[in-house]
């Protein structure tokens, strides 16, 4: 990696929140940014964009296994091998069927890995890199869905319940040092993962980008975007038992 260039890599880097903030990152300044994909055809042509948007900046794509554990940590050595990045971004995830996770427990089990375990442990892997140089920001994409199980999303509920008390209990573990943890929970956001839904009320993936990228500059523990979010999920969160088993959400 270029010394005179911030180093940034995405992990998930097709998501479209993350192309976003990939774009932001990489306007009016240059950057080295890896781009980490399960598909490289796809992932290159984000990555040619880039190049277009930012010919000042470095893009380098990495096809990676996202379910292996020794394959997550090989993939993460291999990027740190040449410097330990400024920002990291665990961005990758996926929007599953309630009703089909019910049905297949093989479906229920891959939501769950894709959404909860495999961001985990990307993030765990540049952890230990990031204290040991004691720098560094480590942004992680959870979701408001994980503050309460709810009947209509509660298996991609509990993968993203999962990423939050992740990043807590990480955060703890760093307080003191110059890492940051960042733990991202938007609201409903308009991207193609959310295209089959109303799109009603929704985010623009463009404003929840901005508030990823400018949270990662702060350190910001916790951000939920849209802000509303906050206030909207601590009344759920804190409804009692019975008001809530009577609502249809």
């Amino acid at each position: 990696m270029s010394e005179n260039k911030k180093s940034i890599v995405i992990v998930g880097a097709t998501s479209a929140m993350a192309e976003h903030c990939a774009r932001l990152w990489a306007t009016g300044q240059a950057v080295h940014l890896t781009l980490l994909g399960r598909n490289r055809e796809k992932t290159e042509a984000v990555a040619s964009d880039l190049r277009v948007r930012s010919p000042q900046s470095t893009v380098t794509v990495v096809e990676a296994n996202f379910s292996e554990p020794q394959q997550i940590r090989a993939t993460v050595e291999g990027i740190v091998a040449g410097g330990v990045p400024d920002v990291v971004l665990v961005a990758h995830g996926s929007l599953p069927d309630q009703q089909a996770c019910q049905d297949d427990l093989a479906l229920a089990a891959e939501a769950m890995e894709v959404n909860g375990i495999s961001p985990a442990l990307f993030a765990e892997a540049f952890a230990g890199h990031m204290q040991r140089a004691n720098r560094g920001t480590l942004t992680i994409i959870g979701s408001v869905a994980g503050e309460r199980g709810r009947k209509s999303n509660y298996v991609y509920g509990a993968a993203k319940g999962l990423v939050t008390r992740y990043a807590e209990g990480l955060q703890h573990r760093l307080a003191g040092t110059a890492v940051k943890v960042v733990l991202v929970k938007p609201g409903p956001t308009a991207t193609p993962m959310t295209a089959h839904m109303p799109q009603r009320g929704m985010a623009s993936v463009e404003s929840v980008a901005r508030q990823i990228v400018a949270a990662s500059a702060k350190g910001q523990p916790v951000l939920y975007t849209p802000g509303k979010w906050a206030l909207i999920m601590l009344v759920i969160a804190n409804l009692p038992r019975a008001i809530f088993n009577k609502m249809d959400i």
